[in-house]
């Protein structure tokens, strides 16, 4: 099997695997005073310190979490319920994760603006200057998409939130390990982590919360600084510390090698009628290719792709399963039958070029077979 669904999770890191395991074996609560706590204690900090150092936080700026989701809950309900009313700015082509949390806070009363995109998924900072009223209280606007790789101009928006007073929160779910992602260049107040999206283990992610920013605790507890209770994933924050430090050590190299990658992939699957590429053409992640095959069968075309050797999605692992076309292909001007019939395929640490041509060659083949009966 050809495995081209990195956006969705990334295999764990052979190197990280190994430590994990031995980690595995330290079971003292990070929160107990003896011994055996003070031992976890101290490699949990120890993967605190290597995350906070990949992307140029102190290490006490980082809230620990389960995953994405819950880093991007904790930033939406967290703000918002600090502050007890107020508007809140993001755009319609976000992670369910965000878009679900807006929808809630807007049954608790709360005001919500989504921007729309260009047709490349794109919005701009003039886009969210123009929607910023007095009693903003939040703007979330995510690094990379999730489903077409476009790249968000995060520092520009950063600005024009810190000269209007407003925090600023991204999703960086899919960018660390994939394109810079340093605070000091992002400018964010707020920015969220999930740890298998950069090869280490699922069940892990964080937070990143500027000093003095306020947060209401959705789970409380004493751990965490208050912010979010429960005992921490020792083994799985561990991991999560060690390969973003390797993920940052190869980012340079990796990213042009995907780039290659992904443009030897993109070219092959654009040659075939009636295929056109979702998302930005230039702005884009290195490991993202989304496709729109044009008077195919969505659900035929992947499962032929599956049956072919190939694992692509056809949008947000998040979104499997349902029968609804992707929100961010809507979003850019997609119809509905035309979002069913696309395809992300995502590139990662392990991809080779022969798995690039051969899944090119399985494509093709599943775009003839979905088109039979049209």
């Amino acid at each position: 099997m050809i495995y081209l669904d990195y956006a969705a999770t990334t295999p764990l890191d052979p190197e990280v695997k190994a430590k994990v395991e031995e980690v595995l074996g330290v079971y003292g609560n990070p929160s107990s005073v003896h011994y055996l706590g003070r031992e976890a204690r101290s490699l949990l900090e120890e993967g605190r310190e290597r995350l906070a150092r990949a992307i140029g936080a102190r290490p006490r700026e980082l809230v620990l979490t389960s995953g994405g989701t819950e880093a991007d809950a904790l930033a939406l309900y967290g703000v918002a319920l600090a502050r007890g009313r107020g508007h809140l700015v993001s755009t319609a082509v976000e992670h369910s994760a965000v878009l679900l949390a807006l929808k809630n806070l807007e049954r608790l009363g709360f005001a919500v603006t989504l921007l729309q995109p260009d047709q490349h998924g794109l919005v701009y900072p003039e886009q969210v200057a123009e929607a910023i009223r007095a009693d903003t209280v939040l703007v979330s606007v995510m690094a990379v998409n999730n489903e077409i790789g476009t790249l968000y101009p995060i520092q520009e928006i950063a600005q024009v939130c810190q000269a209007r007073g407003v925090l600023f929160h991204t999703d960086a779910v899919q960018a660390l390990g994939s394109v810079p992602c340093r605070l000091e260049h992002l400018g964010a107040d707020l920015l969220s982590l999930a740890a298998h999206k950069f090869y280490g283990p699922k069940g892990a992610g964080a937070l990143y919360v500027r000093k003095g920013v306020e947060l209401f605790p959705i789970v409380p507890g004493k751990q965490e600084q208050g912010y979010r209770g429960g005992t921490e994933n020792l083994p799985a924050v561990y991991g999560m510390g060690l390969a973003a430090e390797k993920a940052v050590a190869l980012l340079a190299e990796e990213s042009q090698r995907l780039l290659a990658l992904r443009e030897r992939l993109e070219a092959r699957l654009l040659a075939l009628p009636g295929v056109e590429l979702n998302g930005h053409p230039t702005l884009r992640s290195p490991r993202h290719v989304n496709v729109t095959v044009k008077e195919a069968d969505g659900e035929g075309l992947l499962l032929n792709l599956d049956l072919l050797g190939v694992a692509a999605s056809s949008g947000s692992a998040c979104g499997s399963g349902s029968l609804e076309p992707s929100h961010v292909l809507l979003a850019i001007g997609r119809s509905r039958e035309e979002a069913r019939a696309s395809v992300r395929f995502s590139l990662g640490r392990f991809t080779s070029e022969a798995e690039v041509d051969q899944a090119a060659r399985a494509f093709a083949e599943a775009v003839g077979r979905s088109r039979v009966h049209t």
